[in-house]
C-alpha cells in the first residue's frame, strides 16, 4: 500500500481554544505529511510493499527502525485526528464503553487521571494509550512512534505527547494539554467504534 495523508475530519480552527489552527496546520500538514513522504520512500523495495499499514507496523518493529518509526507515526496520526472532535470529552460515554471503563479502570474520572498521568510521565516524545489486551482495557505509554499493536494489544484511544502536538498552545505545560484533551477533545464515539471491532 502507499501511505497517503488523510484530510482532517474538521476545520483547522474547529478544536480551538484547546488546539489551535496553527498547531493543526503544522502538525497535520508538515509533521504527518513528513511521515507519509518518508514512509513511502522507505517502503520501496522492502518485503512490506503491498502489505496493510498494520502489517507494516507489526512486521517492521525491531527489524527496520526507520520504516517502523514513520509507519507507526502514520498509523498513530490517522487515528489521532479522529480521536478528537469539536465539543468532545464530557462525561457521557457510549454505554458498553462506559461499563468496561468502570469495570477495568475504576470509572471515567480515574481513567482520565491515569491516562493523563501516563502522558505526563512519558519521558521525551511518545504517546499515551487506552488499549484492549486479552479482553481487558489497559492504559499504557510508548516512546516515539511505537504503539500497542506491537505489544499484542489493540489501541482504541491515543494522545500524542510529542512537543509539536502542544508546544505552540501550551509551551512546556504538557499536563494542561492532557487535561484539555481528556476534558474537551476526545471523540468517544470513535473510541466506541474501535472498541466494538475488537
Amino acid at each position: 500500500m502507499t501511505f497517503t495523508l488523510p484530510e482532517l475530519p474538521y476545520a483547522y480552527d474547529a478544536l480551538q481554544p484547546y488546539m489551535s489552527k496553527e498547531t493543526l496546520e503544522y502538525h497535520h500538514d508538515k509533521h504527518h505529511q513528513a511521515y507519509v513522504t518518508n514512509g513511502n520512500n522507505l517502503l520501496k523495495g522492502t518485503e512490506f510493499e503491498g502489505k496493510s499499514l498494520e502489517e507494516i507496523v507489526k512486521g517492521s518493529f525491531g527489524k527496520n527502525a526507520a520504516l517502523f518509526n514513520n509507519a507507526g507515526q502514520h498509523f498513530n496520526h490517522i487515528h489521532f485526528w479522529k480521536w478528537m472532535k469539536p465539543n468532545g470529552g464530557g462525561t457521557k460515554l457510549p454505554g458498553a464503553l462506559e461499563k468496561k471503563i468502570n469495570e477495568d479502570l475504576g470509572g471515567l474520572e480515574k481513567f482520565k487521571a491515569d491516562f493523563a498521568a501516563a502522558g505526563a510521565g512519558q519521558f521525551g516524545s511518545g504517546w499515551a494509550w487506552l488499549s484492549v489486551k486479552d479482553g481487558k482495557l489497559e492504559i499504557s505509554k510508548t516512546a516515539n512512534g511505537e504503539n500497542p499493536l506491537v505489544h499484542g494489544a489493540t489501541p482504541i484511544l491515543g494522545v500524542d505527547v510529542w512537543e509539536h502536538s502542544y508546544y505552540i498552545d501550551y509551551r512546556n505545560r504538557r499536563p494542561d494539554y492532557l487535561k484539555a484533551f481528556v476534558d474537551n477533545l476526545i471523540n468517544w464515539e470513535y473510541v466506541e467504534e474501535l472498541y466494538s471491532k475488537v
